[in-house]
């Protein structure tokens, strides 16, 4: 895959996503949202950190499987059921970001939710890639 990330001048400088990705490739993998599951089918962490790190981990382990890297994310979303916390650990979430997928950031949103499919879970990652 060939990926520009656009940041346009005009919007506020991205911090830990891109505002746009141009992403070209010939095989576009849609990701299942993914939380903190082992692979037992039990959430893992008590904490969002902890959490987040596990529901990337999931996210990226499908990705490996279906022939991708980090680098050909195009798009994730973060859905958290509490965005005032995702905040507060907003830096440490990045941290764990860039240590298992890098810079390449994709285009992102987080939304705030009720509640996940799984009552422990705190968040949910969900995303597509474009492959070569």
């Amino acid at each position: 895959m060939t990926s520009e990330r656009v940041n346009p001048p005009g919007l506020s400088p991205p911090a830990g996503f891109s505002h746009a990705v141009v992403a070209t490739g010939s095989r576009v993998v849609f990701l299942a949202g993914q939380t903190a599951l082992d692979a037992d089918g039990k959430v893992v962490g008590q904490t969002l950190p902890e959490q987040f790190e596990k529901a990337l981990t999931n996210l990226l382990t499908a990705l490996t499987a279906a022939g991708g890297t980090p680098s050909d994310l195009a798009r994730v979303t973060v859905y958290a059921t509490d965005v005032a916390a995702y905040r507060t650990h907003a830096a440490e979430l990045g941290r764990l970001w860039r240590k298992l997928a890098g810079r390449d950031y994709p285009a992102m949103a987080v939304v705030e939710v009720v509640r996940l499919w799984d009552v422990e879970a705190l968040v949910e990652l969900d995303g597509f890639a474009v492959l070569p």
